[in-house]
């Protein structure tokens, strides 16, 4: 499987599927829906029913060889994060990591320091795949697409392994939250599945952030500067005084494992108006509620200050898969079953983020997520070592197995 994982990997990196966060149409960008088309006719090759709606949602599946299996799936995402370019990469193999710096770009002076990723050091010996410093990898999620269907190839070329029905779906707009919108769980026929959109090599999470989003926006008034004064009111100044009102230690810098931040994510302004978008997450349901409490007590009472000038939209987005999977959690054993038995140390730690296992999950569909084996996501030092990638394949075929077991 390694061969093959890495090769299809390098082709996948060369479609450019950047989301468009500007952009409200499913899916956000030409070249998720190009992609989608090419991940079709590639299933239909490996003898599988496939097909893409006009959404660019992919499903597939292989028909199962044995009775009494329940259906399960296997899920990635086909857009990269919007954070820097995903057009025209150029990935480059590390053979033999010797464990020092690597150096993406020379004449840029672009490296990856093991000072800053000391996480590097555990792949000593391995290859590495890496960008050359201008450009998103893709590994977010590529390796995971890449992952699956080499796992599913192999199932496919060897009828001795017994499994049931397995269910492959593919989505759009994963990276700006909206990959599950138009996700028909009934259609995708899985009793349960798996999201391979994890980090490093053994994660295995079934609890996430639960999320909020809250858009400020300030109505200030501008005048000439020589003749402002008791005339002026500064929307920017506004801005800095919310800024300041939230916790310094509730940051994403400041918090890890299961501690919730505020996140002052993007500020457009001038004098005359500004705009502040913010992200709220927290593990802990009561603890996210009172989060949003928190925000809207402060919003008041700076609107109070400055006479209505303020608006805030608050609106949930997701929440934490843990409720959803939490009857079900023998899935879970089975995958750090599977982990152990394939020598892989399981990881598991809740997700500092989200995923679309979370909704998928709230839609009826539980579904924990997996590691891709994937390092620095959505950065130019993104990479990930070629082992990593075969582990999750190999995983992905004994997950088959070990539910064929079960039944």
């Amino acid at each position: 499987m390694r061969e093959k994982v890495v090769e299809r990997f390098l082709k996948y990196v060369t479609f450019d599927t950047k989301a468009d966060p500007k952009n409200d149409n499913c899916p956000s960008s030409e070249g998720q829906r190009v992609f989608a088309k090419y991940l079709v006719e590639e299933l239909k090759g490996l003898g599988l029913e496939a097909s893409v709606d006009e959404n660019s949602y992919v499903m597939a599946t292989l028909k199962g060889n044995t009775e009494g299996v329940e259906t399960i799936g296997f899920i990635s995402h086909l857009d990269t994060a919007p954070d820097l370019s995903g057009k025209d990469i150029k990935p480059r193999i590390v053979k033999d990591y010797d464990g020092k710096d690597i150096v993406l770009n020379k004449e840029l002076d672009i490296v990856t320091r093991v000072s800053e990723y000391p996480e590097l050091t555990k792949f000593v010996g391995d290859d590495i795949i890496v960008t050359d410093g201008t450009t998103l990898l893709g590994a977010d999620d590529k390796a995971g697409i890449a992952e699956i269907i080499t796992g599913i190839e192999y199932l496919v070329n060897h009828p001795e392994i017994k499994h049931g029905d397995i269910k492959i779906g593919f989505t759009p707009d994963e990276e700006l939250g909206r990959g599950t919108e138009h996700f028909d769980v009934e259609k995708f026929g899985a009793k349960y599945a798996y999201t391979l959109d994890g980090g490093i090599i053994g994660e295995l999470q079934y609890e996430n952030f639960n999320a909020a989003s809250a858009t400020i926006n300030i109505q200030g008034r501008n005048v000439h500067p020589g003749s402002a004064k008791n005339k002026m009111v500064n929307a920017l100044y506004i801005a800095a005084e919310i800024a300041q009102t939230f916790p310094c230690d509730e940051r994403p810098e400041t918090t890890e494992g299961y501690e919730g931040f505020y996140h002052l994510n993007d500020l457009n302004g001038n004098v005359e108006s500004a705009r502040m978008d913010y992200i709220i997450r927290d593990h802990d349901r009561e603890k996210f509620e009172a989060k949003k409490e928190f925000f809207k007590a402060a919003i008041e009472k700076i609107n109070e200050k400055y006479d209505g000038r303020v608006s805030l939209e608050l609106k949930d987005q997701y929440y934490s898969m843990k409720e959803q999977v939490l009857p079900v959690k023998f899935i879970v054993d089975m995958v750090e079953e599977a982990m152990k038995e394939l020598e892989i140390e399981p990881l598991i730690i809740p997700i500092r983020g989200g995923t679309d296992g979370a909704m998928l999950s709230y839609k009826g569909l539980p579904c924990p997520n997996i590691f891709t084996g994937g390092l620095n996501f959505h950065g130019k030092n993104e990479c990930i070592p070629v082992s990593t990638m075969e582990k999750a394949s190999q995983l992905v075929v004994r997950i088959a197995e070990k539910f064929a077991a079960r039944a």
